[in-house]
């Protein structure tokens, strides 16, 4: 039965566990059970999960209890999920955005998006790796290195190179099968970019769709959390449990009325054959061969399944030199909002601190310098500038960007490479992407020894604020059509 399940459990989503659940042919403690094992004998060579809810195996056995007393609450009842370390869980788990200086910070509450979970009945497994403060510290420190983990390895390598963005960890911890699926946070990138170089399904929020609260900063008109799965369908189920609106982030009143509690309606994979798709050429011209050649079999395919494909078209606002002095700002006061309130055991409470303290133990906490932290510390930026420039950035995206674009030649998407160069423009915006496995390149990872290896590369549909419903249309279909998910050889 042990050897069963360790075969049954890759690449099992989360509807075939629930059906398993629900027949009491397994139960979420078995669950549990498998991707611990899987964890203790693979992740040494991926380092993607910090580290393991010691309480997990308690919360398995009170959900199965619950599930044969009451029923199940729901698609997430008794699923493992992992969360990235700056998701705050008011548990026996840390919450440290990766840096030494936060290693023992217990948090005082759930944020909403942990709240959110255990309320659907989902099991927090543990917290995942990231790259230290989301990528927000230093100009040369690697993709998915913190000083509390080490450095992030794709599992398709194992490889140094790759993992691209922050939620290095939760992408890494999915695409080899030791959680059912992740939460990870996107400022520009960071979601969508590891789920697309580990071969997963990746939904970038519209800003203020899914809570922010409790979750450590960089930019109040940027970030947001948003689900890593292997399959549409299973981002689709937790997507749709996150949402919410939240008093303690105001930019979710706005969600109010575009704001579903289940996605899974959207999954018409007949969407394609009424869609028209834009492709912003701009955002081709830097692929190698090998990824030109999977972006245009992915739009040979949506021609295929009846979409309308105009292409090119431009994005006026795609060669815009955007000035950092706001991202820079956000982080020093979010930063600084967030630390003040952490507990007093903990030795830093302001960004000026955690600089000091870095200095004071550089040599674990500077392997690669802390130029961009001291650069936000010093940050001139007044109020007032801020917002003319904030809202300059607002009406040019708007004006030039992908409003424009669609609305000009009546789009319902974009598609662009799963790489980090076309998603500024909807994180300048807080509009929404979905990254869908496309294909595998040769040249895709470098391992431990120099050599290439294999890698996969992913497409993304970009659209306006609150069009998540038409995103996950158009990838379930693309999905549907190719299936290019293979997971990566681990033995």
């Amino acid at each position: 039965m042990k050897n069963k399940l360790q075969e049954w459990i890759i690449e099992t989503d989360i509807i075939k566990m629930q059906e398993a659940l629900e027949a009491g042919l397994i139960t979420s403690e078995d669950i549990v059970q498998v991707y611990l094992e899987r964890i203790h004998k693979y992740d040494i060579d991926i380092n993607s999960i910090l580290e393991i809810n010691p309480e997990v195996i308690q919360i398995a056995r009170a959900l199965d209890k619950e599930r044969a007393e009451k029923g199940s609450r729901g698609s997430l009842h008794g699923i493992p999920i992992v969360l990235k370390d700056n998701i705050d869980t008011a548990d026996k788990m840390h919450t440290s955005a990766g840096s030494v200086a936060l290693a023992g910070s217990i948090a005082a509450k759930d944020s909403f998006v942990a709240a959110k979970l255990r309320l659907a009945g989902a099991i927090l497994l543990g917290k995942a790796n990231m790259s230290e403060w989301s990528n927000f510290m230093s100009s040369t420190m690697p993709a998915g290195y913190s000083s509390r983990g080490g450095l992030v390895l794709n599992p398709y390598g194992p490889g140094t190179v790759f993992v691209s963005g922050s939620s290095s960890g939760p992408a890494a911890a999915v695409a080899a099968n030791l959680a059912a699926a992740a939460i990870g946070t996107e400022t520009a990138g960071s979601i969508v970019g590891p789920a697309s170089q580990h071969a997963l399904v990746g939904i970038k929020p519209t800003v203020g769709l899914v809570s922010r609260s409790g979750v450590i900063p960089i930019s109040v008109s940027q970030d947001t959390p948003g689900p890593i799965a292997r399959t549409v369908t299973d981002a689709a189920i937790i997507l749709g449990a996150l949402t919410g609106v939240d008093d303690n982030d105001s930019a979710t009143f706005s969600s109010e009325k575009y704001a579903y509690t289940d996605y899974t309606s959207n999954l018409d994979k007949s969407f394609i054959r009424q869609a028209r798709i834009g492709i912003p050429r701009h955002y081709y011209k830097h692929l190698d061969a090998e990824r030109l050649a999977i972006m245009e079999a992915a739009i040979l395919t949506l021609k295929n399944e009846g979409a309308t494909i105009i292409d090119p078209v431009t994005v006026h606002v795609e060669q815009q030199n955007w000035n950092n002095d706001v991202i820079c700002y956000e982080f020093k006061k979010g930063l600084n909002q967030y630390l003040a309130q952490v507990d007093d055991s903990v030795p830093i409470h302001s960004l000026q601190e955690l600089i000091a303290y870095n200095e004071r133990h550089a040599e674990i906490a500077l392997q690669y310098g802390q130029d961009t932290l001291t650069r936000s510390e010093e940050v001139t930026l007044t109020e007032e500038a801020y917002e003319e420039k904030r809202q300059e950035y607002k009406e040019l995206a708007l004006e030039q960007g992908i409003d424009y674009v669609l609305e000009q030649y009546s789009l319902d998407a974009l598609l662009l490479p799963g790489d980090v160069d076309g998603m500024y423009i909807a994180a300048r915006l807080g509009y929404p992407l979905v990254t869908v496995p496309a294909g595998y390149v040769s040249q895709g990872i470098i391992d431990a020894d120099g050599d290439s290896t294999r890698g996969p590369f992913g497409v993304v549909f970009s659209g306006k604020a609150y069009s998540e419903p038409t995103l996950i249309a158009l990838a379930y279909g693309f999905e549907q059509a190719t299936y290019q998910r293979i997971p990566p050889q681990l033995e």
